[in-house]
């Protein structure tokens, strides 16, 4: 958990003053979007309550995972933030449990910091994970392109995916890097398009390996060290310092849709 209450909100109070208006995102914008903030430390829940409100989001908080599970189911939210160390259940099994039974967003921000905490609860079923402290408007971020997903309306639902100066036609299989087609082997082709049908959420190696090779060759990252990198020197303007082909370290890797924009 962050620092108790006298000291966590001027540690945070920088990190929340420059936070814009929230954009508009076409139809999620017609009625107030809901999040559900599942934390049991009130200093943190008055943070993201406040922090959130700004940006025109309606806020619904539980303090445990029982009261988490019962708001999920009777509030319908857009999106949930969760908190890992609850006092009634870890946030891991409260993840499996919605995952159970709902396809809604849940953004993990939890102290810890150790990258199998963070596979854990992605292979749990959570969409991002971010480690305290964080930034609000990397929150913000993270939670609309989860929501844009949920609504169908995500780069993975789409015929023809752009970001930064690369153009992929999933229906004719061509890949264009400023207008010129570049040619990927299969396994490439389908590590690309595997990160974009999931733009913006963190996919763990063991996920990825299972997707592109089957379940058989779990444990063997190396492959995806190998072909991340013939992408990125395929279609990042500088392979060493990629803008939309991310690493997660000891996680995995994360396509950014809005690199570029």
């Amino acid at each position: 958990m962050l620092p108790d209450p006298p000291v966590y909100p001027s540690a945070v109070k920088p990190i929340l003053d420059p936070a814009p208006p929230a954009p508009s995102h076409g139809a999620m914008s017609d009625a107030p979007r809901k999040v559900l903030v599942i934390e049991d430390d009130p200093a943190i829940r008055r943070f993201l309550h406040v922090a959130l409100e700004s940006q025109s989001y309606q806020v619904i908080e539980a303090r445990t995972a029982k009261e988490g599970l019962l708001k999920a189911g009777l509030d319908q939210a857009d999106v949930i933030i969760l908190d890992l160390g609850l006092p009634d259940m870890d946030g891991v099994d409260l993840t499996r449990q919605l995952r159970a039974w709902s396809s809604v967003p849940i953004v993990v921000v939890s102290a810890r910091g150790k990258e199998q905490d963070k596979v854990v609860a992605l292979d749990a079923g959570a969409d991002d994970y971010l480690t305290k402290p964080f930034g609000v408007q990397e929150l913000l971020a993270r939670m609309r392109v989860a929501m844009r997903r949920r609504a169908g309306t995500g780069p993975g639902e789409q015929s023809i995916f752009r970001v930064a100066n690369v153009t992929v036609d999933m229906a004719a299989r061509r890949v264009l890097l400023d207008q010129k087609q570049v040619h990927l082997t299969p396994n490439e082709y389908r590590l690309l398009t595997t990160l974009i049908k999931h733009a913006g959420k963190v996919l763990t190696h063991a996920f990825l390996l299972k997707e592109i090779w089957g379940p058989s060759s779990a444990g063997e990252t190396h492959y995806l060290r190998v072909y991340m990198n013939q992408l990125r020197q395929k279609l990042e303007v500088n392979a060493t310092r990629p803008v939309f082909l991310l690493t997660e370290a000891g996680v995995g890797y994360r396509l950014e849709p809005d690199a570029g924009a």
